[in-house]
């Protein structure tokens, strides 16, 4: 090696050192001074030298250390972000657990009140729709008995006002029955819709009359739609329609 290429290797490796020790120093204020600058002693940083070497030895840049770092950070972020996502899944299955149950109560409520109704119903219809002109204080008494709401008050005021003096007149006298398959079996009713609080029930009700304005006895084939009430006394008639 000449003289000429020593000193040039001995000056390029003094101004590295200079630079490191610049470099040094700078950090080390940094840190005293509350910076954020990262030490970057204690790794080891792979440089490919290049065929000619080196005229001024080059230093790590502090970009050389970064990659680990996103990695480091993200790692908290990530568990945070799991523990949230299993906390949202927890509780979207408490409420579906919720709601499934509520559905189902609902549904054996349903179910249970469509029974209850429909009884209801047949045992009112001909208490409701039969009278006679003999005992019609009793047979309107035991007609509201199966009443409830304003019903129960139209109820009382068109018998007493119209069905009681027609009937005392010409002496009527009307049974009503809920039809029932001439083989036998259960009567024609069915539920047409039904919640735990209130149901529609539409019955098939043959009514016999018989009255001084009638040779013999009538009976008339009625369609009849009640809707039902549950009450604290149970299932009561809030209506009656003619179909």
């Amino acid at each position: 090696m000449t003289k000429t290429t020593t000193g040039r290797t001995m000056t390029a490796a003094a101004r590295a050192a200079a630079k490191r020790a610049e470099r040094s120093h700078r950090g080390s204020v940094a840190e005293s001074e509350g910076g954020t600058g990262r030490p970057l002693a204690g790794r080891t940083v792979l440089v490919e030298a290049p065929k000619n070497g080196w005229q001024d030895p080059p230093e790590p840049s502090p970009e050389a250390f970064e990659d680990d770092a996103p990695e480091e950070r993200r790692t908290p972020h990530r568990r945070r972000l799991l523990t949230a996502l299993l906390g949202v899944l927890l509780v979207a299955g408490l409420v579906a657990m919720a709601v499934l149950g509520w559905q189902y109560r609902e549904g054996r409520e349903a179910e249970s009140a469509r029974a209850e109704a429909l009884t209801a119903a047949r045992k009112a219809a001909p208490a409701v729709l039969s009278y006679d002109y003999r005992h019609l204080d009793r047979d309107f008494a035991r007609a509201r008995a199966h009443l409830t709401g304003d019903f129960r008050d139209e109820y009382a005021k068109t018998t007493k006002t119209v069905v009681a003096p027609t009937a005392e007149k010409y002496h009527g006298v009307v049974k009503a029955t809920v039809a029932a398959p001439a083989s036998g079996g259960s009567p024609a009713a069915s539920v047409v819709s039904a919640s735990p609080e209130k149901a529609v029930v539409l019955l098939f009700v043959n009514q016999v009359t018989e009255s001084t304005q009638v040779s013999g006895s009538r009976v008339d084939l009625n369609r009849v739609r009640m809707t039902m009430t549950r009450t604290d006394e149970g299932w009561k008639v809030s209506g009656v329609d003619a179909l």
